[in-house]
């Protein structure tokens, strides 16, 4: 028996799908995606303005749900998806790769449920086979942002580390395939750029799944997971998501993400919900919608009540510390230069007594938590310690900083103010001593001369604790640039 067919529905959804057609813009036939398709028709995102962030930008956490597996294309299209800036993101890729990397975006409907695709499109038809320093020199651009530039070279240095365990080689030896083409680098750069317009401080993730099953890659067949994202699992909580069909449910670049800018794995924490994005990948799947969804808003539970997420000047850091009885103490001088060059916003040293009575130093450090592999590297390159301990994320407050420079006898003296900044008063007010070095030599006068000479001058122009915050300075450029030399003590 033949069953009766509605054709005035069936008329209705073809009318509808080619609307849907006919409104969108022409697809790119030049282009493929990462499994050779042509990339399907969508709004091409133009390059325009990089995001700027202002203190007024709330502070916000992420809770990424990768229950269904996880991509970098995904990630990235949940998180234009609940709001980060498609136009900075566009301008940071063109910036990385000028002309060659483009971004586009379509809403889908997957498994029922709505989402957005992101494309994107390189203009490289045979992509060369990268390694770690190429990769950083495309980052270095002086037009990325640094937070953007700092997440991501994190994140591509985490992967590397993650290929060299698995196949043994060295860091800097290490070649990515299919992670060295444009598209791969451009959604690792756009989710880092995402994030910065999303102002994200604090993420965790959902427990991945990773897939079971065989896949192919440039290595051949390898089991699922791949040894680079199994390498990226250790200390994460993983699970399969099905069985051997399943196939792949997450990629290096998605693995990589999650363990770059999540502190944690937790089931959906306690927020108050700003915006819900849905990222949807290539592939289209019978068995689940197959998305990547995230939850952003702010952050708070009684432990953390004294120091609220949603207060600009409140940053989420990692205390470093390691205890040290048996190095050189002539040493610490450069361990110290090297933490910080590493990331570190602070570091110091505190002489401790140890076991037996033993004389050392407890090394502590403090770190964003893009800066946290790169700084306790630091500890263990340079130090004899054999363990590290790493704090949960704690919040510290920061004063606003700005600098104004005085004269001495045609010398000039940054001082260094801070406060709550504009409407407050100023809290304090010194000068910065690597200038009051330079005018005491130049002057042929004892440091503390030219330092009480600063005090003076600055009390005399209103630059002193409880004046008025000082009004903006447009005749220089002095809001907080140390590029002379200057010292910023965090």
């Amino acid at each position: 028996m033949t069953e009766a067919v509605d054709t005035e529905s069936l008329e209705a959804t073809l009318a509808a799908a080619v609307a849907e057609v006919s409104a969108q813009p022409e697809p790119h036939h030049h282009h493929v995606n990462a499994d050779g398709e042509p990339v399907a028709p969508g709004r091409r995102i133009e390059p325009g303005q990089v995001w700027l962030n202002t203190p007024e930008t709330p502070e916000r956490s992420l809770w990424i749900d990768a229950s269904e597996g996880v991509a970098g294309d995904m990630l990235l299209a949940a998180l234009i998806d609940a709001g980060a800036d498609a136009g900075s993101i566009a301008t940071v890729l063109d910036r990385v790769a000028p002309g060659k990397l483009h971004l586009q975006t379509r809403a889908v409907k997957r498994g029922g449920m709505a989402a957005l695709k992101v494309d994107v499109i390189a203009d490289e038809p045979e992509p060369p086979v990268r390694h770690l320093a190429e990769i950083e020199e495309m980052l270095d651009h002086s037009g990325v942002p640094e937070k953007t530039r700092d997440w991501a070279r994190a994140a591509f240095r985490r992967l590397a580390k993650a290929e060299a365990r698995a196949h043994g080689d060295t860091v800097d030896s290490v070649h990515f395939h299919e992670v060295g083409a444009l598209d791969s680098i451009g959604d690792i750069v756009g989710v880092c750029e995402a994030l910065r317009t999303l102002n994200i401080t604090s993420a965790t993730s959902s427990v991945v799944a990773v897939g079971a099953g065989q896949i192919q890659t440039s290595h051949g067949t390898l089991a699922v997971p791949p040894p680079a994202v199994a390498e990226l699992a250790r200390g994460w909580q993983i699970e399969a998501g099905g069985g051997p069909e399943v196939g792949e449910l997450c990629t290096p670049t998605g693995m990589t993400l999650i363990r770059t800018v999540c502190q944690a794995v937790e089931p959906l924490p306690s927020l108050l919900v700003e915006s819900v994005g849905r990222g949807a990948g290539t592939r289209i799947r019978a068995d689940r919608p197959g998305l990547v969804r995230v939850l952003i808003g702010t952050k708070g539970t009684a432990s953390v009540v004294e120091a609220p997420v949603t207060d600009p000047a409140v940053q989420a850091v990692h205390l470093i510390e390691a205890n040290v009885d048996d190095l050189d103490p002539r040493l610490w001088p450069a361990v110290y230069d090297r933490v910080l060059d590493a990331g570190a916003i602070d570091v110091w040293l505190t002489p401790i007594v140890m076991k037996k009575g033993r004389p050392g130093h407890t090394l502590s450090a403090l770190s964003y938590q893009q800066h946290l592999d790169a700084v306790t590297d630091a500890f263990v390159t340079h130090t004899s310690t054999i363990g590290i301990r790493i704090s949960a994320p704690g919040y510290r407050r920061v004063l606003q900083r700005i600098w104004r420079t005085i004269d001495l006898e045609g010398q000039p003296v940054r001082i260094k103010i801070s406060g709550d900044g504009p409407g407050a008063t100023i809290q304090q007010a010194t000068a910065e001593f690597v200038d009051v070095e330079r005018v005491a030599r130049v002057l042929d006068q004892p440091q503390r001369i030219v330092l009480a000479r600063a005090g003076v001058e600055a009390w005399s122009e209103g630059l002193y604790p409880g004046a008025p915050w000082p009004a903006p300075d447009l005749s220089e450029d002095a809001e907080g640039d140390a590029s002379q030399g200057g010292e910023i003590n965090e």
